[in-house]
Parts: structure tokens; sequence; C-alpha cells
């Protein structure tokens, strides 16, 4: 269980950091009145997702160690 959980823990964190910074590198501006405003078309469900199996990872990591 713990082996797992850690497992978890460890592509969650990976999936939230590589999947977070192409979200955010995910953006169109356009100029408005003179003004450049940026509208961001990342999509988001590959981050909620990996954060979710981070969160899965360390609640089973720290069940493991009180077994």
């Amino acid at each position: 269980m713990k082996t797992i959980g850690t497992i978890l823990l460890l592509l969650g964190a990976i999936g939230t950091i590589i999947f977070g910074i192409q979200a955010i590198q995910d953006s169109d501006s356009f100029s408005f009145l003179g003004m450049d405003i940026a509208v961001s078309t990342a999509n988001w469900t590959p981050v909620i997702i990996s954060a979710v199996i981070l969160i899965v990872g360390l609640v089973m990591t720290m069940r493991g160690k009180k077994v």
C-alpha cells in the first residue's frame, strides 16, 4: 500500500508540474483599444487529474505508515 502510494505521489507531482507549466504557457493575446489582452486557452483537466492522483498517493503513503 505504501509503495503504490509513493508511486502515485511521484506520478501526480510530475504530472502536475509538467501539465501545469504547459497550461500556463497556452494563452492567446490580442489587442483591444490599444491594450494587449491575454486569454488562457489551456485545458486544465490534466492538471486537475494529476493533482487528485498526487493527493490520493499522499493519503495512501500516510496510511501505510500507520499500519
